[in-house]
């Protein structure tokens, strides 16, 4: 079987792929599988990256979307928009040139994961979207699966961090009246399950499949039970009428690391009371032996990945903006316009690895190594501006992938030891090995930033490495320039102060090592 995922870098798409490979291992078959993203890097570093296949593309283009069905037997549509203002047109172009590909590749059947919903009810911008994109793809043609899904409970998942951290903050909550909304959750197990069984449907099977859990809930049990999950006192709950969805949403964006963005098309689909009307799924994909994951089982099984820090991927993961891995934009006839840069330097008896372990490790529980009351405060006014703030933290403690969200960075490049080249920039010598790190901005900020950070062994003729950070900002408009200029007085605390805590950490650190390797 071969199989085409569009979404691959996604929570959901990013769980798939290699269950895929699984599934087909088990059953003793050949499974090709095939990734198409915007940018390859993305995927570059996920530990089953070298076991699929990975072409560049855009559901938007169809020329690559054409290149991309070739020779496939299933497309997995698990692509859609949240934050873009035009996100419904996108989403209904992105299908209709996906379902035309797809037809005029001969593939046998597409897939798609939307959103459940009730029938009669005026269903919010983005719901309605979801639900047009299904239709869209029921009629291209092909054979069509959407799978209709609620809650889904899962570690990393956006809805299951929102009730996580809701229900952990606040043992006393005022909330709306859809608290007392019925909702069908389903664990992330079963939704890769019914996915991975969708693939086999009969060729005349061409309609839309709820899913969900053996549970019917409020979301108020949910925050009840997942407390009692958690080992956490009973929450306390004051309903109030006048909390609307946007309203709400502003709340969660302040209490939880879900920004306003997200946390608005989450909420307005809590709305609505979202039970499976029909569960015709089980005709062709029927329960395990031990059942669908229930409701306690799921917060359980998301609660230890979290502690174990084993979270495979996170909503976090999915940038808005398109990655680029060339130079940082340091000269302003690259971007047309102005460009401020700080740049500090700084020679450290620590190893080259002994800095990038730390460089690699920075944020989350971490922090950034300087002045943390300042990034405390610009994280939150961030947060009340409905930007992301710090809280959406690290997938993993100690290992970054490009493209995954930190704090309210996104990683754009990782050079973990490699080689140097004449494009790395002009103080990377070539020939050299080189450590580099670089995050781009995604807080709510007037222009474009990028903070930088590299590593490289010391001259010839001398021990331990270099430090080099930078920090870029490209304004726009006033706005841009007054912003940089009213925290440019702060640079040398901030910056300055983490080129000097990242270094004396790493020499720290060596200096431990060396003690323990004397000792035994």
């Amino acid at each position: 079987m071969r199989y085409l995922i569009t979404g691959a870098t996604g929570y959901i798409g990013g769980r798939l792929a290699p269950r895929l490979l699984e599934a087909a291992a088990d059953d003793g078959e050949a499974a090709t599988v095939r990734c198409l993203v915007r940018n390859p890097d993305k995927l570059r570093d996920v530990p089953w990256a070298r076991q699929v296949e990975v072409v560049q593309g855009d559901l938007l283009d169809a020329d690559s979307m054409r290149r991309a069905c070739a020779d496939v037997d299933v497309l997995y549509f698990l692509v859609h928009s949240l934050s873009d203002t035009d996100f419904a047109a996108r989403d209904r172009r992105a299908a209709l040139i996906a379902g035309q590909a797809a037809r005029e590749a001969g593939v046998r059947r597409i897939v798609y994961l939307g959103g459940l919903h009730p029938d009669e009810a005026e269903l919010s911008a983005h719901l309605a979207s979801r639900t047009e994109v299904g239709e869209i793809l029921l009629r291209s043609g092909v054979p069509t699966a959407v799978l209709q899904a609620a809650v889904i409970l899962g570690s990393g998942s956006a809805s299951f961090e929102m009730l996580r951290y809701l229900t952990e903050r606040l043992p006393l909550m005022l909330t709306p009246r859809w608290v007392r909304n019925r909702i069908q959750p389903i664990a992330v197990r079963d939704v890769l399950r019914y996915l991975i069984g969708a693939a086999r449907l009969p060729a005349e099977v061409n309609r839309t499949f709820d899913i969900g859990g053996p549970e019917v809930l409020t979301y108020l049990d949910m925050m009840q039970r997942y407390a009692a999950v958690a080992g956490l006192p009973r929450r306390h709950v004051v309903p109030v009428p006048l909390l609307t969805p946007h309203l709400s949403a502003h709340w969660v964006n302040m209490v939880t690391p879900v920004p306003k963005g997200i946390a608005d098309p989450l909420i307005e689909s809590l709305v609505h009371e979202v039970v499976c009307r029909e569960q015709d799924i089980l005709d062709h994909v029927p329960d395990p032996p031990e059942g669908r994951i229930g409701y306690d089982r799921a917060v359980e099984l998301a609660l230890a990945r979290i502690s174990n820090g084993d979270v495979e991927t996170r909503w976090s993961g999915a940038s808005v903006a398109d990655l680029a891995s060339d130079p940082l934009p340091s000269d302003p006839q690259w971007s047309g316009g102005t460009v401020y840069l700080d740049e500090r330097e700084q020679a450290s008896p620590a190893g080259p690895e002994e800095l990038w372990q730390v460089i690699k490790g920075i944020g989350g529980e971490r922090g950034w190594y300087s002045f943390p009351l300042a990034w405390a405060v610009r994280g939150w006014m961030d947060r009340m501006a409905g930007g992301v703030g710090l809280r959406r933290g690290r997938r993993d403690p100690d290992q970054l992938h490009t493209g995954e969200a930190l704090d309210w960075w996104r990683v754009e490049h990782i050079d973990d030891g490699a080689v140097g080249r004449a494009s790395a920039g002009a103080d990377h010598r070539p020939g050299v090995p080189r450590w580099m790190l670089r995050l781009r901005a995604e807080m709510k900020v007037p222009g474009r930033a990028w903070l930088e950070m590299a590593v490289t062994s010391a001259p010839e003729g001398s021990t331990g490495s270099v430090y080099r950070q930078k920090a870029v900002f490209v304004p726009h408009g006033l706005a841009g320039h007054l912003y940089w200029w009213s925290v440019a007085p702060f640079h040398g605390i901030v910056f300055g102060g983490m080129v000097r805590n990242i270094t004396r950490t790493a020499e720290r650190a060596g200096r431990d090592d060396r003690d323990r390797a004397e000792g035994a």
